[in-house]
């Protein structure tokens, strides 16, 4: 199954300056520098990992730097050190500013692991703590490379399907969409295509599985509708690409069915049992991260504007997107708490219903999914304190 973002990386290429005016933050030389190193306070011996966790606390995130991600950019602490070269920063792992006793290291995905899915990655890389994994690649590398995930990182999927409201002034939702000829433009490989389609929100014969990341096929031809991202294109079709300039309209695809949860934060499912002394510790530090980022998301901005910089991939991905990002994911509920008032848990039932639906989807792909595959295999909420939420 492709990477959710794979295309992505073309519409960052610098190749695209005629078009776009975008920011040339990724373009240029990045430093190899890092903040300076700090003084720690140390954490309380409940927060503590030293004792439980590996020395480095290795994630590896799905795509390249991105507001996202900013729960787990968020326990990086003063004087992180950049590797640019393998694209991965590394620091003290930190709460409220306190050291924890283990540091987290951070890794891009994307180019920076060839594209592979992450939980291939994951297998062949077992120094990998845990993978950012949605519910579908789970489902579909459950056969070969079965990971569980420990937390959601997101509570809902910011995919969407946008289109040009001055073109179809009458088109509200997807639904809309479907009944049109339009085409549907769209990465191949997206499990929510067969979705659409299963659910009658659009016509096979809408789909065109030839979206290449550019902005250049929607601004020339208006008509279709493009995946995207609610979290990045809203923003960056009408401020930073000059030939566009203005708003798009969309539609979440988690509010038809697309029912993820996105980018979860996951462990080999052999691994389960084995790191969890750590995961009883870490998930709740996991958790009050994202519930500080939620409220105050700048310095994590911040951080991922000086490795996109640094790291120098062809990704362009300006402080404005991520600050654009860290309020849409608040504003639309992408990060968010569980109807328990609880940020990061699962809801089981949710998790079933998706690999009912999905398992299907998955196999007529060609991916072999086990027969007993459960929502148990798939994620668990048994180190998610319930006490954390956000707000």
């Amino acid at each position: 199954m492709p990477h959710r973002r794979r295309a992505r990386a073309a519409t960052a290429a610098c190749a695209l300056a005629g078009l776009l005016l975008l920011t040339t933050s990724a373009c240029g030389d990045g430093a190899q520098g890092a903040g300076g190193a700090a003084d720690l306070e140390s954490a309380p011996a409940a927060q503590r990992l030293d004792e439980v966790c590996p020395a480095t606390v290795v994630v590896q995130a799905d795509w390249e730097p991105e507001a996202e991600h900013g729960p787990i950019y968020n326990l990086v602490g003063p004087g992180y050190r950049v590797d640019a070269d393998q694209k991965r920063v590394t620091g003290p792992l930190v709460v409220d500013g306190r050291d924890t006793g283990v540091d987290i290291e951070v890794r891009a995905g994307g180019a920076a692991i060839g594209y592979q899915s992450i939980s291939s990655q994951m297998y062949v890389d077992d120094s990998i703590t845990l993978g950012m994994v949605t519910t579908d690649g789970a489902i579909a590398a459950a056969a070969d490379q079965p990971v569980t995930a420990v937390m959601a990182l997101m509570n809902k999927s910011p995919q969407m399907l946008m289109w040009d409201p001055e073109t179809h002034p009458d088109w509200e939702t997807i639904a809309d969409i479907g009944g049109t000829d339009a085409k549907v433009v769209y990465v191949a490989g997206s499990t929510y295509a067969s979705l659409l389609v299963s659910e009658g929100l659009v016509q096979e014969s809408q789909l065109d599985a030839s979206y290449d990341g550019s902005p250049s096929r929607f601004v020339a031809d208006p008509s279709i509708a493009q995946q995207g991202f609610a979290t990045a294109e809203p923003y960056i079709y009408e401020h930073e690409v000059g030939a566009w300039g203005k708003p798009v309209r969309y539609q979440l695809l988690a509010d038809v069915g697309y029912s993820v949860y996105p980018e979860a934060l996951s462990v080999r499912s052999g691994d389960l049992e084995d790191l969890a002394p750590c995961l009883e510790k870490l998930v709740p530090l996991m958790q009050q991260s994202a519930a500080d980022f939620a409220a105050d998301p700048g310095p994590v901005v911040d951080l991922v504007a000086d490795l996109v910089t640094q790291y120098n991939t062809g990704w362009v991905y300006s402080a404005e997107t991520g600050t654009f990002a860290a309020r849409q994911m608040v504003d639309l509920g992408i990060l968010a708490n569980e109807a328990d008032g609880t940020v990061g848990g699962f809801d089981m039932d949710r998790v079933e219903q998706t690999r009912q639906v999905f398992t299907p989807l998955i196999t007529e792909s060609g991916a072999d999914v086990p027969p007993g595959l459960t929502a148990e295999d798939l994620a668990t909420d048994r180190f998610v304190d319930p006490s954390i939420g956000i707000g």
